[in-house]
Protein backbone atom coordinates (compact mmCIF):
# COMPACT_ATOMS: atom_id res chain seq x y z
CA UNK A 1 0.00 0.00 0.00
CA UNK A 2 2.72 2.49 0.30
CA UNK A 3 4.45 1.68 -2.84
CA UNK A 4 1.04 2.47 -4.28
CA UNK A 5 0.32 5.50 -2.02
CA UNK A 6 3.67 7.02 -3.49
CA UNK A 7 3.11 6.38 -6.72
CA UNK A 8 -0.13 7.71 -6.82
CA UNK A 9 1.49 11.29 -5.06
CA UNK A 10 4.22 10.80 -7.57
CA UNK A 11 1.58 10.67 -10.16
CA UNK A 12 -0.71 13.89 -8.39
CA UNK A 13 2.60 15.61 -8.70
CA UNK A 14 3.09 14.93 -12.48
CA UNK A 15 -0.63 16.20 -12.74
CA UNK A 16 -0.25 19.33 -11.13
CA UNK A 17 -3.21 18.03 -9.23
CA UNK A 18 -3.86 19.02 -5.42
CA UNK A 19 -5.45 17.00 -3.81
CA UNK A 20 -5.49 15.99 0.82
CA UNK A 21 -4.59 13.69 2.53
CA UNK A 22 -8.34 12.56 2.91
CA UNK A 23 -9.07 12.33 -0.93
CA UNK A 24 -5.52 10.43 -1.41
CA UNK A 25 -6.96 8.19 1.23
CA UNK A 26 -10.21 7.77 -0.46
CA UNK A 27 -8.82 6.87 -3.68
CA UNK A 28 -6.21 4.05 -2.97
CA UNK A 29 -9.46 2.98 -0.50
CA UNK A 30 -12.16 2.75 -3.74
CA UNK A 31 -8.89 0.91 -5.80
CA UNK A 32 -8.98 -1.87 -3.00
CA UNK A 33 -12.41 -2.07 -3.30
CA UNK A 34 -12.35 -2.50 -7.20
CA UNK A 35 -9.94 -5.18 -6.65
CA UNK A 36 -11.89 -7.11 -3.84
CA UNK A 37 -14.93 -7.20 -6.44
CA UNK A 38 -13.18 -8.06 -8.85
CA UNK A 39 -12.26 -11.19 -7.54
CA UNK A 40 -16.35 -12.04 -7.31
CA UNK A 41 -17.97 -9.82 -10.14
CA UNK A 42 -14.95 -9.07 -12.76
CA UNK A 43 -15.21 -5.65 -12.90
CA UNK A 44 -12.50 -5.07 -14.56
CA UNK A 45 -9.68 -7.01 -16.14
CA UNK A 46 -6.71 -5.22 -15.24
CA UNK A 47 -6.07 -6.89 -11.05
CA UNK A 48 -2.55 -6.23 -10.63
CA UNK A 49 -2.83 -3.16 -7.90
CA UNK A 50 -0.01 -1.01 -9.48
CA UNK A 51 -1.33 -1.51 -12.89
CA UNK A 52 -4.75 -0.62 -11.70
CA UNK A 53 -3.19 2.39 -10.61
CA UNK A 54 -2.09 3.53 -13.81
CA UNK A 55 -4.72 2.53 -16.06
CA UNK A 56 -7.24 3.36 -14.09
CA UNK A 57 -6.79 5.48 -11.48
CA UNK A 58 -4.69 8.01 -12.61
CA UNK A 59 -6.28 7.49 -16.27
CA UNK A 60 -9.68 9.20 -14.61
CA UNK A 61 -7.18 11.63 -12.25
CA UNK A 62 -6.06 13.16 -15.80
CA UNK A 63 -9.67 14.52 -16.28
CA UNK A 64 -9.98 16.70 -13.04
CA UNK A 65 -8.22 19.55 -14.09
CA UNK A 66 -9.99 19.72 -17.67
CA UNK A 67 -13.09 19.23 -15.67
CA UNK A 68 -12.75 22.26 -13.41
CA UNK A 69 -11.43 24.54 -16.46
CA UNK A 70 -14.73 23.30 -18.33
CA UNK A 71 -17.25 23.83 -15.13
CA UNK A 72 -15.77 27.39 -14.69
CA UNK A 73 -16.17 28.26 -18.29
CA UNK A 74 -19.82 26.60 -17.98
CA UNK A 75 -20.39 29.35 -15.35
CA UNK A 76 -19.01 32.76 -16.92
CA UNK A 77 -21.80 31.50 -20.03
CA UNK A 78 -24.21 31.12 -17.88
CA UNK A 79 -26.74 33.57 -18.94
CA UNK A 80 -30.06 32.95 -18.27
CA UNK A 81 -31.80 31.64 -14.75
CA UNK A 82 -32.90 28.28 -15.78
CA UNK A 83 -29.48 27.79 -17.52
CA UNK A 84 -27.44 29.53 -14.40
CA UNK A 85 -29.80 27.31 -12.21
CA UNK A 86 -28.55 23.67 -13.75
CA UNK A 87 -25.00 24.57 -14.24
CA UNK A 88 -24.34 26.06 -10.17
CA UNK A 89 -26.07 22.41 -9.59
CA UNK A 90 -23.12 20.87 -10.87
CA UNK A 91 -24.36 17.48 -11.51
CA UNK A 92 -22.82 14.65 -14.07
CA UNK A 93 -23.78 11.91 -15.26
CA UNK A 94 -20.65 9.37 -15.59
CA UNK A 95 -22.76 6.78 -18.42
CA UNK A 96 -21.48 2.83 -18.78
CA UNK A 97 -19.93 3.73 -15.60
CA UNK A 98 -18.62 0.24 -14.82
CA UNK A 99 -16.16 0.25 -12.05
CA UNK A 100 -16.88 4.15 -11.57
CA UNK A 101 -14.59 5.10 -13.87
CA UNK A 102 -13.86 8.42 -13.77
CA UNK A 103 -17.06 8.89 -12.39
CA UNK A 104 -16.30 7.82 -8.65
CA UNK A 105 -12.99 9.72 -8.75
CA UNK A 106 -14.66 12.79 -9.80
CA UNK A 107 -17.17 12.47 -6.88
CA UNK A 108 -13.76 12.08 -4.75
CA UNK A 109 -12.16 14.95 -6.34
CA UNK A 110 -14.90 17.43 -6.60
CA UNK A 111 -17.48 17.02 -3.81
CA UNK A 112 -19.12 19.98 -5.06
CA UNK A 113 -20.49 17.87 -7.86
CA UNK A 114 -23.30 15.50 -7.55
CA UNK A 115 -22.07 12.67 -9.52
CA UNK A 116 -24.67 9.60 -10.54
CA UNK A 117 -23.46 6.65 -12.53
CA UNK A 118 -25.58 4.53 -14.42
CA UNK A 119 -24.61 0.96 -15.87
CA UNK A 120 -27.21 -1.31 -17.52
CA UNK A 121 -25.47 -4.32 -15.55
CA UNK A 122 -27.06 -4.71 -12.46
CA UNK A 123 -23.60 -5.85 -10.56
CA UNK A 124 -21.69 -2.56 -11.87
CA UNK A 125 -24.85 -0.24 -10.45
CA UNK A 126 -24.72 -1.73 -7.13
CA UNK A 127 -20.15 -1.93 -6.86
CA UNK A 128 -21.24 2.61 -7.38
CA UNK A 129 -23.79 2.04 -4.32
CA UNK A 130 -21.18 0.48 -2.06
CA UNK A 131 -18.27 2.40 -2.76
CA UNK A 132 -20.66 5.42 -1.99
CA UNK A 133 -21.50 4.01 1.22
CA UNK A 134 -18.18 2.53 2.26
CA UNK A 135 -16.17 5.60 1.16
CA UNK A 136 -19.19 7.87 2.87
CA UNK A 137 -19.29 10.05 -0.59
CA UNK A 138 -23.13 11.62 -0.10
CA UNK A 139 -22.38 13.17 -3.44
CA UNK A 140 -22.28 9.92 -5.57
CA UNK A 141 -24.97 7.81 -6.68
CA UNK A 142 -25.23 4.26 -8.78
CA UNK A 143 -27.87 3.95 -11.11
CA UNK A 144 -29.11 0.75 -12.83
CA UNK A 145 -31.04 1.87 -15.93
CA UNK A 146 -30.87 2.69 -19.40
CA UNK A 147 -29.04 5.87 -20.02
CA UNK A 148 -31.53 6.76 -22.45
CA UNK A 149 -34.31 6.43 -20.23
CA UNK A 150 -32.80 9.63 -18.34
CA UNK A 151 -34.46 12.84 -18.37
CA UNK A 152 -33.32 14.72 -15.75
CA UNK A 153 -30.46 17.37 -16.40
CA UNK A 154 -27.03 17.07 -15.84
CA UNK A 155 -24.52 20.08 -16.85
CA UNK A 156 -21.69 17.29 -17.88
CA UNK A 157 -21.91 13.96 -19.12
CA UNK A 158 -19.10 11.51 -19.48
CA UNK A 159 -18.03 8.34 -20.44
CA UNK A 160 -15.11 6.03 -21.01
CA UNK A 161 -15.00 3.63 -23.38
CA UNK A 162 -18.70 3.59 -23.92
CA UNK A 163 -19.59 3.88 -27.47
CA UNK A 164 -18.84 5.59 -30.81
CA UNK A 165 -19.56 9.69 -29.55
CA UNK A 166 -22.60 9.38 -31.81
CA UNK A 167 -24.05 6.77 -30.24
CA UNK A 168 -23.11 8.21 -26.77
CA UNK A 169 -24.45 12.08 -27.50
CA UNK A 170 -27.81 10.42 -29.14
CA UNK A 171 -28.50 8.11 -26.17
CA UNK A 172 -27.81 10.65 -23.82
CA UNK A 173 -28.87 13.90 -25.42
CA UNK A 174 -32.18 14.26 -23.35
CA UNK A 175 -30.07 14.51 -20.16
CA UNK A 176 -27.85 17.03 -20.87
CA UNK A 177 -28.82 20.25 -19.62
CA UNK A 178 -29.17 23.41 -21.64
CA UNK A 179 -25.61 24.64 -22.46
CA UNK A 180 -24.65 21.27 -20.71
CA UNK A 181 -21.26 19.45 -22.24
CA UNK A 182 -20.47 16.49 -22.95
CA UNK A 183 -16.72 14.40 -21.67
CA UNK A 184 -15.67 11.72 -24.18
CA UNK A 185 -12.65 10.16 -22.76
CA UNK A 186 -10.74 8.39 -25.76
CA UNK A 187 -7.91 7.07 -26.35
CA UNK A 188 -5.99 8.26 -29.81
CA UNK A 189 -7.86 10.95 -31.75
CA UNK A 190 -11.11 9.86 -32.60
CA UNK A 191 -11.13 11.60 -36.37
CA UNK A 192 -13.78 9.02 -37.71
CA UNK A 193 -15.78 8.95 -34.92
CA UNK A 194 -15.81 13.06 -35.33
CA UNK A 195 -16.67 12.49 -38.53
CA UNK A 196 -19.95 11.03 -37.89
CA UNK A 197 -21.49 13.30 -35.19
CA UNK A 198 -24.52 14.39 -36.49
CA UNK A 199 -24.78 18.33 -37.33
CA UNK A 200 -27.03 18.76 -33.90
CA UNK A 201 -23.33 18.17 -31.70
CA UNK A 202 -20.75 20.77 -31.62
CA UNK A 203 -17.02 19.55 -31.16
CA UNK A 204 -15.87 22.45 -29.55
CA UNK A 205 -12.34 21.20 -28.74
CA UNK A 206 -9.79 17.80 -28.55
CA UNK A 207 -8.07 17.94 -25.21
CA UNK A 208 -4.73 15.54 -25.58
CA UNK A 209 -4.17 13.81 -21.68
CA UNK A 210 -0.61 13.19 -20.52
CA UNK A 211 -1.08 9.93 -17.92
CA UNK A 212 1.72 9.53 -15.86
CA UNK A 213 3.34 6.14 -16.02
CA UNK A 214 0.87 5.34 -19.53
CA UNK A 215 3.04 5.36 -22.48
CA UNK A 216 -0.51 5.77 -24.45
CA UNK A 217 -2.10 8.67 -26.40
CA UNK A 218 -5.09 9.54 -24.12
CA UNK A 219 -7.63 12.58 -25.05
CA UNK A 220 -10.77 13.86 -24.00
CA UNK A 221 -13.24 14.64 -26.85
CA UNK A 222 -15.41 17.99 -25.09
CA UNK A 223 -18.94 18.64 -27.26
CA UNK A 224 -22.06 20.45 -26.89
CA UNK A 225 -25.70 20.74 -28.45
CA UNK A 226 -24.73 22.73 -31.52
CA UNK A 227 -26.89 26.08 -31.94
CA UNK A 228 -30.22 26.15 -33.67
Amino acid sequence: MRELESALRDGLVDLALALDDRQIGLLLDYLALIGKWTQVYNLTSVRDPAEMLTHHLLDSLAVIQPLRRQLASLREQAMGATVAANVAQLRLLDVGSGAGLPGVVIAICCPEIAVDCVDTVAKKAAFIRQAAATLRLANLRGLHARVESLTEPYAVISSRAFASLADFTRLSSAALAPHGIWLAMKAKHPADEIADLPSEVQVFHVEQLRVPGLGAERCIVWMRAAAV
